[in-house]
C-alpha cells in the first residue's frame, strides 16, 4: 500500500503542473476570447473559438507599430505635459512603465545578472540584476553599485546599494537567472 500511495504522490507530482499550467492557459484563451465578443461577433458572425483572441492581438500589434511608428511622439508629449500636473499620477505611471520595460521591449534593465557577497563573514551570496553602476546622482561617489535582487516566488524585490568589489557577473542568460531566483533555487538550468 505504501508503494501504490508513493507511486500516486509520484504521478500527482508529474501530471498537477501541466493540469494547472493547461488550466490557466485555456482560462486566459476564454477570457481574452470572450472579451471582445460583443463588439466582434456583428462584425464577423463567424462562431470560430479563437477569432476574438486573434482580433485582440492584431490590434494589440496593430497599436504597437502606430506607437512606435506615427502617433509616438505625440502621444508621449501630451502624457508628460499631463503628469507635469498631476505629480502623484506620475509616480504611478513611471513606476509601471519602468517595471513593464525592465521585463520586455528594446530596453530590458534586468540583463545583467550578478552574484553579491552581502555577508564577508560568513561569505553568503545573492544572485541578483546589476541596475546602476553610476551612483555619483545620488551623490554616492564610493565605489558602489545598485544590485536588484527579486523575491521568489513574488512579483517583488528589493534593491540594494552594494560595494562594487563584492558584485561578481555571472556569465548565464538572463532568464535563466530569474528563473533560479523565482523558483527558490529549485529550478535548473
Amino acid at each position: 500500500m505504501r508503494r501504490i500511495t508513493g507511486y500516486f504522490v509520484q504521478g500527482l507530482l508529474f501530471i498537477a503542473p501541466i493540469g494547472v499550467t493547461v488550466y490557466v492557459v485555456y482560462l486566459v484563451f476564454r477570457f481574452i476570447d470572450n472579451l471582445l465578443k460583443t463588439y466582434i461577433d456583428p462584425v464577423l458572425p463567424i462562431n470560430i473559438p479563437g477569432v476574438n483572441l486573434l482580433v485582440v492581438l492584431i490590434v494589440i500589434a496593430l497599436l504597437g507599430f502606430l506607437g512606435q511608428s506615427i502617433i509616438a511622439s505625440p502621444v508621449k508629449s501630451f502624457i508628460a505635459k499631463l503628469l507635469k500636473k498631476a505629480p502623484l499620477i506620475k509616480i504611478i505611471y513611471t513606476s509601471i512603465r519602468d517595471l513593464l520595460s525592465a521585463f520586455v521591449g528594446k530596453e530590458k534593465k534586468f540583463n545583467k545578472p550578478v552574484l553579491v557577497r552581502v555577508n564577508t563573514i560568513s561569505n553568503l551570496e545573492k544572485l541578483g540584476f546589476l541596475t546602476q553602476e553610476d551612483l555619483s546622482s545620488l551623490g554616492i561617489k564610493e565605489n558602489k553599485v545598485a544590485v536588484y535582487f527579486p523575491h521568489s516566488y513574488n512579483f517583488s524585490g528589493e534593491m540594494f546599494i552594494v560595494p562594487g568589489e563584492h558584485v561578481t557577473p555571472i556569465k548565464v542568460p538572463s532568464a535563466e537567472v530569474m528563473k533560479i531566483i523565482v523558483s527558490g533555487g529549485v529550478a535548473g538550468f
